[in-house]
């Protein structure tokens, strides 16, 4: 599908924010991803999809190689071919009446999404994000806007919470849990958080659609694939 880069925007020294025009029918739950072309590279690059509209979808996404920094360099009005709509998001109506949504670094965008659903659910949802430092903070403005509370941890202790997100969840009162971040943190809040939780997952891909099997893992009773299957595993289904 084609999109209309309406604005590609820094959010921070590394990431950030671009607003694409066109059809977004394909896109039916948050947590799912789309596969950018970047000319000039043959393999596409999976990106998480922050939100969408009916006109509109927004991505966020961190330059950490030439593919990412090829995409930094797209200018307004250019158009992107994407494959849209790939993957399995997550159930919100597997969530409690108080979920907790947990972004690390760039997890957190997949939660802005999530959050404005669950709110037109009529769910009271907390968002908590880990940064290192107060320098890589983004998205908590878009967080606020929506109305929920937005809880910071920063190892270095520069902004909210010194710490992990984990030294944060003991103080806060939720029902289930939904988080995205790194295979570290995802373990460490699988462990600080007996209660229903959806975990979404990276891998390396190819496809983007489960043709090629590059993304497959391990689960309990068989294999499943990231891209198709996931990203977002159950808890009760997960192997670390």
């Amino acid at each position: 599908m084609r999109y209309r880069i309406v604005s590609n925007t820094p959010l921070t020294a590394a990431v950030h924010r671009m607003v694409l025009a066109g059809d977004t029918a394909s896109l039916r739950r948050p947590g799912q991803f789309v596969q950018v072309q970047v000319p000039g590279f043959y393999l596409r690059r999976p990106i998480s999809v922050c939100d969408w509209d009916a006109d509109t979808l927004t991505l966020v996404y961190k330059v950490v190689g030439q593919g990412t920094d090829a995409m930094a360099d797209m200018a307004p009005d250019a158009e992107v071919d994407l494959l849209s709509g790939l993957g399995n998001g997550f159930d919100t109506g597997l969530m409690g009446e108080r979920p907790l949504l947990i972004g690390g670094g760039v997890g957190l965008p997949p939660m802005v999404g999530l959050c404005r659903t669950l709110l037109a659910e009529g769910k009271y949802p907390t968002v908590l994000a880990g940064f290192n430092t107060a320098a890589e903070v983004f998205l908590q403005g878009a967080v606020e806007a929506l109305g929920a509370p937005f809880v910071l941890a920063t190892m270095d202790g520069s902004a909210g919470i010194k710490g992990l997100v984990t030294d944060a969840m003991a103080a806060l009162d939720f029902d289930s849990v939904a988080a995205c971040g790194p295979l570290p943190m995802l373990k460490a809040v699988y462990n600080a958080a007996d209660v229903p939780g959806q975990f979404s997952f990276e891998e390396r891909m190819g496809c983007g659609f489960g043709a090629c099997m590059g993304c497959t893992v391990q689960v309990k009773g068989g294999t499943k694939r990231i891209c198709k299957d996931g990203p977002v595993l159950m808890r009760e289904e997960i192997l670390w």
